[in-house]
């Protein structure tokens, strides 16, 4: 049996944990095929980029739990958990990911709404008189 290699990725609320072992490039978002799971091409892509960029997308097999968020999160998280799983089965790929800004964790996230406001940064309309 081959060894086995976890990683997390997150990205907003979104979290990915990623299993990637020796195989034959199956990959399962959620117990689904990665194309039924993230329906656009788009999302696929950013899904699957950090493995393609490395040229490993046939030798691995990938099975991830991905919750949380909305779906360009959760591709955004996949892609952080894959990368990081690269780097312990081969730390030569660091750089190449590192340059991409795939190991990068994106804080971006939405700011919460404040008190005395509609909104995060809108506030209610001004009336002189």
């Amino acid at each position: 049996m081959s060894e086995v290699y976890i990683a997390t990725g997150r990205r907003k609320t979104a979290v990915a944990t990623v299993k990637m072992q020796k195989g034959k490039g199956q990959i399962l978002v959620n117990g689904r095929d990665v194309e039924d799971y993230f329906g656009t091409l788009s999302l696929q892509e950013v899904a699957l980029a950090a493995i393609t960029s490395v040229n490993v997308h046939k030798d691995y097999d990938i099975a991830v739990k991905a919750a949380g968020g909305g779906i360009a999160g959760q591709a955004s998280a996949v892609r952080h958990a894959t990368a990081r799983a690269l780097i312990r089965i081969n730390p030569e790929f660091r750089g190449k990911l590192k340059e991409l800004g795939f190991l990068t964790r994106d804080p971006r996230a939405k700011e919460r709404k404040k008190s005395g406001q509609p909104g995060a940064r809108k506030r209610f309309q001004f009336s002189k008189r």
